[in-house]
């Protein structure tokens, strides 16, 4: 089954690891070329559906799916527009609280052996009622997922700050990443950057993200200059579901989510450009 099919109905364990698998299936004829990915239209329609809610399972065997309840969707034409007053938290797993709605791609592109994979696309943020000069209080994102890892190459965009995450997580779901016992880096990290660029509500910039294989190296973009690049990435990774997220960041304190507190976040997406080069 796939995260979209029934937003009512709780999958079994076995059915959420199914869904995780299935939006992390590769799709080879994405290599060596340029495609572009949008249809939102199938979020509201189910037609030839490239989007569903996302999520992810729980300890107890159902699923969490990142759904606001009243949030309104809006799509023209290849654009996306989802606006939400932010409703839902979890007390006790922190992924889980952290995205409030959120689609992902039903389809993952995957980098080639020892080439490039690029994504380009335009977004704006605005978000009301949130902590001035607090990012993590509520953002926009997009938020590139390898499932067979718990990679996370992200944009967090909120109305005075852009930030860039790079990241390894232990997504629920995901199996474990061996331990290198003489290794000085940690296995698992999250890395925000936020940038020194100027920006305000509503701003539309144009971002990108650049993942090389061969040379395991990660760029990221904004507005054609280059703001931020790591090298040596710890795993080699293997595909990427695009995600775009109404998102908080708050940590769980003492058993209790703290994230909601009236929040209305507008996230705006544009159409992605996905490029990959061989070598």
């Amino acid at each position: 089954m796939t995260i979209g099919k029934n937003l009512l109905a709780y999958p079994t364990k076995e059915e959420a690891m199914d869904e995780i698998s299935t939006v992390s299936d590769a799709d080879e004829s994405a290599i060596n070329g340029i495609i572009t990915y949008a249809n939102y239209h199938s979020i509201i329609t189910g037609v030839e559906r490239t989007w569903q809610y996302g999520g992810f399972p729980q300890p107890d065997g159902t699923f969490w799916y990142y759904r606001e309840p009243n949030a309104a969707v809006v799509v023209e034409g290849e654009r996306l527009r989802v606006t939400a007053k932010l409703s839902r938290s979890h007390d006790q797993v922190q992924i889980l609280d952290n995205a409030k709605n959120m689609f992902f791609s039903t389809r993952t592109f995957t980098p080639p052996e020892n080439g490039e994979i690029v994504f380009e696309w335009e977004q704006k943020a605005r978000c009301m009622g949130t902590a001035a000069h607090d990012l993590y209080d509520g953002f926009i994102s997009v938020n590139l997922l390898d499932f067979t890892t718990g990679a996370a190459l992200d944009f967090f965009v909120c109305n005075e700050i852009i930030t860039t995450v790079y990241a390894i997580l232990p997504f629920p779901g995901v199996p474990m990443l061996p331990d290198k016992e003489l290794s000085d880096k940690p296995k698992y990290f999250c890395d925000f950057d936020e940038l020194p660029i100027e920006t305000s509500l509503g701003q539309l910039h144009r971002y990108r993200i650049s993942y090389h294989r061969g040379k395991d190296e990660v760029a990221y973009g904004v507005d054609g200059r280059e703001v931020a690049r790591y090298k040596d990435v710890p795993i080699k990774l293997n595909g990427f579901a695009i995600a775009l997220g109404l998102m908080t960041e708050k940590t769980i304190e003492h058993g209790k989510s703290v994230s909601v507190h009236g929040q209305t976040l507008i996230g705006e997406w544009g159409k992605f450009t996905i490029t990959t080069t061989k070598e």
